[in-house]
C-alpha cells in the first residue's frame, strides 16, 4: 500500500497513488493527521454543504480531499520513478488541503499552536508553507515536505477556483480586519 513510484510507474500498481494516504507510520501520524482533519474540515465541509447543498457540498470535499492526495503525489511519481527504494505514507497532502481550504475561507479563524499560541490562520498558513519550504530544500528528515506543499496548495486553489467572487471578496474583507 506504500506509495512507491517506481511500482505504480513500472509495475501498473496505481492503485499506491491512493493507498498510501490511509495508512500511517505510527499513530502519532494518524493522531496529527486525524486532528487536522476533524478541526479544519469541520468549517470546510459546513462551508461547502452551505454554498452548494448538501450533496454537492459532500461531493467537492471529497473531491478536495482525494485530489489532494492525488495533486501531491504526483511531482513525487515523476521524480522517483526510477527510485525502486523511495517509499512514502499518510494522508498529509490531502490533510494539507483541507488545511489551506480552511485558512482560504477564514483565514482570521485563531489557530493554537501547541494549544497555547494563538494566531490568525492567515499567519500560520505563511509560517506552514516557510517551514516546508525550509524543511523540503533541506531534507533528510523522511518527510515528504512536498507533499504537505503541494497539498496545501491544491487546497487554496480548489477552493478559489468552486467560488472564486465569493472567496476572494470574503476573504480579502477578513484580511482587511487583521491589517
Amino acid at each position: 500500500m506504500l506509495f512507491n513510484p517506481a511500482k505504480v510507474y513500472y509495475h501498473n500498481e496505481w492503485y499506491r497513488l491512493f493507498s498510501h494516504a490511509f495508512i500511517h507510520a505510527d499513530l502519532l501520524h494518524l493522531g496529527v493527521n486525524m486532528f487536522v482533519l476533524y478541526f479544519f474540515g469541520q468549517n470546510v465541509e459546513m462551508f461547502f454543504s452551505l454554498k452548494f447543498g448538501g450533496g454537492l457540498g459532500m461531493l467537492y470535499f471529497l473531491l478536495l480531499y482525494v485530489g489532494g492526495i492525488l495533486f501531491a503525489s504526483l511531482p513525487a511519481l515523476r521524480k522517483n520513478k526510477d527510485n525502486p527504494v523511495y517509499n512514502s505514507l499518510g494522508a498529509s497532502g490531502a490533510v494539507s488541503s483541507v488545511l489551506f481550504s480552511s485558512i482560504v475561507l477564514d483565514p482570521t479563524n485563531t489557530i493554537y499552536i501547541y494549544a497555547a499560541i494563538p494566531m490568525p490562520a492567515i499567519v500560520f498558513g505563511v509560517l506552514y508553507v516557510i517551514y516546508e519550504m525550509y524543511m523540503n530544500k533541506r531534507g533528510g528528515t523522511n518527510v515528504a515536505h512536498d507533499a504537505h506543499l503541494l497539498g496545501a496548495l491544491f487546497g487554496f486553489l480548489f477552493t478559489i477556483i468552486l467560488s472564486p467572487k465569493f472567496v476572494i471578496a470574503n476573504f480579502i474583507q477578513q484580511i482587511q480586519h487583521i491589517i
